[in-house]
């Protein structure tokens, strides 16, 4: 059984029947029911590294009018429009599998739609703008973004200002369509986001999502991936860059629910300043149906003065042996010895090798992002972060 959106062009959805029951142990089967959650008390293997104090009452899912302000710049043939909260389900929003997810789609009275037709090509990218006034603001998000077939698109988000917001974002990419998704959150200090993107891939479709993280008290985002036939295609990449009492935290998981399917994940982080915190969970379902999938993940962490922490953990759980590739790996450490002598021995001083250092761990990544007008502000960001371990007179960089 499967159903097709051929108004849309978007990818037929596998129906629940088509895949054996397997729950994954850090991304529960999705559910709109509050009840099958529960409060998190911090000792869940899925909030352990949370610091829950900080999320300021998010989880207690008040009910809430406040708004983030949007601007929007849309290339014309692309619509945004808004629809109600039972229209976002019947139009193929992916369900939450987690509370905050959960509590976004059950608080949220309509969503924002972002239809693009099928065949739509732009070399203009969509760019959609959300502003916070106050973390006195607790703002529900839910958004649902519909590709058609053969389409190719890029979808930038940023967050700036301050706010506590927590959203659902539903990504449905058509057959053979090609779309890049960057979502920035450059916050004020005291905002607080959890959010998550899912999405789904169609047949022989490509999909690039990039999460750049380096504003905000504590951000917590969920990326999820699963495809709906064979031959799709995605590649999660994400930038971080914790200062001092910061807390950034980055789940990924991708779901293999059809044969020939790939996916790649890279996430580089720095940290700096006392009480800098991130994590990375990443996590791949390789199902029983999922034969001939090639997959791999990798989380890279610099580490830039004392009194950061740093939590990595991939995870893989493989229902199959008929698979191209499978593997992960995570490393964090402070600078390459080697690199900076090879700087040193060409009449570099110390601080200007150890800069050179940072932007080469990230500029790799910065280039695959594939949104040429944000590389240079992606870099110069960078620069600004690296700017502060000098400014603060931490050791490190200075």
């Amino acid at each position: 059984m499967t159903v097709t959106d051929t108004a849309n062009g978007t990818a037929p959805v596998a129906a629940a029947l088509e895949l054996e029951h397997v729950e994954s142990h850090l991304n529960p089967l999705p559910s709109y029911d509050l009840a099958d959650y529960g409060k998190p008390t911090g000792r869940e293997e899925t909030w352990r590294f949370t610091p829950l104090k900080r999320l300021l009452g998010i989880l207690d899912g008040a009910e809430s009018d406040a708004a983030l302000t949007l601007e929007t710049r849309v290339p014309q043939g692309i619509t945004v429009s808004t629809v109600s909260a039972e229209e976002a389900v019947a139009l193929g929003e992916l369900p939450p599998n987690e509370l905050p997810a959960a509590l976004a789609a059950a608080r949220s009275t309509g969503a924002v739609l972002v239809d693009v037709p099928a065949e739509f090509e732009s070399d203009e990218p969509l760019v959609i703008g959300l502003h916070g006034e106050s973390v006195d603001d607790l703002v529900w998000g839910r958004t649902i973004v519909r590709v058609g077939h053969h389409a190719k698109v890029t979808i930038v988000l940023t967050h700036t200002g301050s706010a506590r917001y927590s959203a659902i974002t539903s990504y449905l990419v058509g057959d053979a369509a090609n779309v890049t998704v960057l979502s920035l959150q450059d916050w004020a200090d005291d905002a607080v986001h959890l959010g998550r993107d899912a999405i789904r891939v169609g047949r022989d479709a490509e999909v690039k999502h990039t999460s750049v993280s380096f504003g905000g008290d504590l951000v917590r985002l969920h990326a999820n991936v699963e495809y709906a036939g064979p031959g799709g295609s995605a590649e999660l990449l994400g930038l971080y860059f914790a200062d001092a009492g910061q807390h950034l935290e980055h789940r990924l998981f991708a779901d293999h629910t059809a044969p020939r399917t790939r996916s790649n994940v890279s996430y580089k982080g720095a940290l700096q300043g006392q009480g800098a915190h991130t994590v990375w969970v990443g996590n791949v379902l390789i199902r029983k149906v999922a034969e001939g999938i090639d997959t791999y993940e990798e989380n890279r962490n610099l580490i830039l003065t004392d009194g950061t922490l740093c939590d990595s953990v991939p995870n893989l759980e493989i229902e199959t042996g008929d698979i191209e590739g499978a593997g992960h790996a995570s490393a964090t450490a402070r600078f390459d010895d080697n690199q900076l002598f090879y700087l040193r021995s060409r009449g570099i001083d110390e601080k200007e090798a150890q800069r050179l250092v940072v932007h080469g761990f990230f500029n790799d990544l910065i280039r695959k992002i594939g949104v040429p007008e944000l590389e240079e502000q992606l870099t110069a960001t960078v620069e600004a972060e690296l700017a502060k371990t000098v400014v603060d007179g931490l050791p490190g960089l200075a």
